[in-house]
């Protein structure tokens, strides 16, 4: 039996996606993942979250939800919370994991809000799993997984975006103003739905709309 760790990427970044990464464990891909000194995605560069992340592909069970940022944005005027955003991303991440494994003890996931927002967006089979919502959850090595790829893969996706637009859009929110007044300069101002989380008081600063 193992356990599953759930984390997620691109929250606070302005540009890009939000993506969410589950990844399952048992005692054998456990020590691999600790021989391959696996931790948190905040405290390795994005050269090494790149290069773990291709072993934790080959070790463990995993999916990958990616939201671009116009579907986040239609997400986002749905929800109108960020927290059940998150919590129906990380259900579907649980999910659709569920469906590559049966032997699940439990699942540990950072602690966005209150449980009841992934609770509510999971089916059936993943409302029968124990779940564990808990700060610092990283510190669990399925959990610190699943924060590599889900860092990887949004490492991947801002750089094809950035493909797309001519520009090499900045990861962040703080020095993010100048790219997206450029951005809209050259594309107008409905490119921010392909490329940004338009929620961010970011957006009314660079449209000159800010109260």
């Amino acid at each position: 039996m193992g356990h599953i760790g759930i984390d997620e990427s691109g929250k606070g970044d302005y540009f890009g996606y939000l993506v969410i990464g589950a990844v399952y464990i048992d005692d054998l891909s456990k020590q691999k993942l600790e021989a391959l000194k696996v931790r948190d995605s905040k405290k390795i560069s994005d050269d090494v979250v790149q290069k773990m992340a291709r072993e934790i592909r080959k070790t463990c069970k995993y999916e990958i939800i990616r939201i671009s940022p116009e579907k986040y944005n239609l997400l986002y005027s749905r929800f109108r919370s960020l927290n059940e955003l998150l919590g129906w991303g990380h259900a579907r991440a649980l999910e659709n994991l569920l469906l590559k494994t049966s032997k699940v003890d439990f699942v540990i996931a950072d602690k966005f809000g209150g449980e009841k927002f992934v609770r509510d967006a999971l089916f059936e089979k993943g409302r029968k799993i124990k779940l564990i919502q808990r700060t610092k959850a990283e510190d669990d090595i399925a959990v610190a997984a699943a924060s590599v790829l889900a860092r990887a893969e949004f490492l991947a996706t801002l750089r094809q975006l950035s493909l797309l637009v001519g520009y090499s859009l900045p990861k962040g929110s703080t020095d993010v103003i100048k790219a997206a007044k450029e951005m809209t300069k050259r594309h107008g101002e409905d490119i921010l739905d392909k490329i940004a989380k338009k929620h961010f008081r970011i957006t009314k600063k660079v449209l000159g709309k800010a109260g």
